[in-house]
């Protein structure tokens, strides 16, 4: 039953697309208190349709262990709100990533959206502590908690 309310709590603050950042500092803290994924970039403010441009973090300041294996997920919404573009992409132990984006042809000129965040992962940790190595495995502990957290993003002005 905590399952059901924990993924309907995280499912409700997912409706917050379009804000950039969580309550926190990001990327600024001790080990100990809330590790944030580092803010990510954007290579360009517009880019054609067909044309590309690069999404790109440098590594936290704090260790947010994400593990060898650990990839980021990329979505972009052109300015019609369809997900033109939705993909994972390595990304390193400590959040750094950089990664090329072609746009396709189709996508509608106007404001679009980048977001980005750890793909299968508590990406946004504002509890003090980090969820990720807290509780060891199959020990039935909840591991997961996302509080006050909205998806991290990023303009970009598609043009034709």
């Amino acid at each position: 039953m905590r399952k059901v309310y924990s993924m309907a709590a995280a499912a409700a603050l997912f409706t917050g697309a379009a804000v950039t950042g969580c309550s926190g500092p990001l990327g600024t803290a001790p080990m100990g208190s809330a590790c944030m994924p580092p803010p990510f970039s954007l290579s360009a403010d517009s880019a054609q349709r067909g044309g590309s441009f690069t999404v790109q973090a440098n590594d936290a300041t704090c260790n947010p262990r994400y593990g060898d294996s650990a990839q980021i997920h990329i979505e972009v919404l052109d300015s019609s709100g369809t997900i033109i573009l939705e993909l994972q992409a390595p990304m390193n132990d400590a959040g750094g990533f950089r990664t090329d984006l072609l746009l396709p042809e189709t996508a509608v000129p106007g404001q679009a959206v980048v977001s980005a965040y750890p793909y299968n992962l508590d990406w946004c940790d504002d509890t003090g502590r980090n969820n990720r190595v807290g509780a060891p495995p199959n020990s039935g502990a909840l591991e997961i908690q996302r509080v006050s957290c909205v998806m991290p993003s990023q303009s970009i002005m598609i043009t034709p």
